[in-house]
């Protein structure tokens, strides 16, 4: 678990927390919306973390008492509601661990902190029983409502809490995390950074993914040969992407995050700008051989595609008219 500190990004919220806490004027509920991995739940637990420290500063000690028992995942005024489905929060759920227990005062601290993580997963009846509590909280209670989609809420919820948004962090931010956390190597760095589009758990995880490696050096090797190979022998190679269980929605990211560096290029010629700064050369030599409108519809052409498997086309049909747009540009 981190402090507020350790927490890469999110100045804003930090902020929020930290003069909330400093200024004794801490909401009774809160909504932090992000995509998985961007570190909502980083957030709620170094806030419950500052809150419970007995020190009673912006920045938890981690060594007092109730410090550690946060850290140990046993403190009794620190409550993570759990559920048994897997895709419903049900009223017996908000029932049973917060509404017939929020009236019971902390046992050791000034508050009592509740966290509910996948909130969006409420059913309505869970939400309406959540309301009556978030209506008329005792003092002490805090509620935190970790979400990838606050629309699933219903508006009286969103009205009685304070909405906080997860923004994806700047690329160079993750990239010099993985370079000097992790020590992975700079090429390395600069294409999980940009593929993870500003979430830092999503790039954590591209580092270690054997899905990722077996994508990059599959797809690098069909767009660097892709004028050499004829249209059956591109469809062999989707097939076999699909076949390795990879992700054909990722697959092409993949595909527009390389066309955009041959574009780049082409328009400045800044190697340092690439995100595939280890393919220079190959990137050039494309970006010679390609007219601007030509790589244009390319990216079009891999936009259709998304359109297309999205309605539920036939994936080797939409990947056909897209390797042909790719052919011939």
């Amino acid at each position: 678990m981190l402090s507020f500190q350790d927490i890469v990004g999110h100045e804003q919220i930090k902020e929020h927390f930290q003069n909330a806490i400093e200024n004794h004027k801490v909401s009774h509920a809160y909504i932090l919306t992000g995509e998985a991995g961007m570190g909502r739940k980083s957030l709620a637990n170094a806030f419950a973390l500052a809150l419970l420290c007995e020190k009673g500063g912006k920045e938890p000690c981690m060594q007092c008492h109730a410090c550690k028992q946060v850290l140990s995942d046993n403190h009794p005024d620190l409550i993570h509601v759990t559920h048994e489905k897997p895709n419903s929060i049900g009223v017996d759920d908000i029932r049973e661990q917060i509404n017939d227990t929020i009236m019971v005062r902390p046992y050791s601290s000034y508050y009592k902190i509740y966290i509910v993580d996948e909130a969006e997963k409420m059913t309505q009846q869970a939400q309406n029983a959540l309301l009556k509590t978030i209506e008329e909280p005792p003092s002490y209670a805090i509620i935190l409502l970790l979400t990838t989609n606050q629309e699933a809420f219903l508006p009286t919820i969103l009205s009685r809490c304070v909405q906080m948004k997860l923004k994806p962090l700047r690329d160079f931010v993750v990239k010099s995390y993985l370079v000097e956390a992790l020590h992975v190597p700079e090429a390395d760095a600069d294409i999980y950074a940009a593929f993870a589009r500003g979430n830092l758990g999503k790039a954590i995880s591209l580092v270690s993914s054997e899905n990722f490696k077996l994508m990059r050096q599959e797809i690098l090797h069909m767009l660097k040969h892709i004028k050499q190979m004829d249209i059956s022998e591109l469809l062999d190679y989707i097939r076999k992407l699909k076949e390795d269980n990879l992700d054909i929605f990722e697959c092409l990211d993949f595909m527009q995050m390389w066309y955009r560096d041959v574009l780049l290029y082409k328009v400045t010629k800044d190697m340092n700008l690439l995100i595939f700064k280890d393919e220079y050369r190959t990137v050039n030599e494309i970006s010679m051989n390609s007219a601007y409108d030509g790589l244009e519809k390319i990216l079009e052409a891999i936009d259709k595609a998304k359109v297309r498997l999205d309605a539920n086309v036939n994936m080797e049909l939409a990947m056909e008219l897209m390797l042909l747009v790719m052919k011939e540009n």
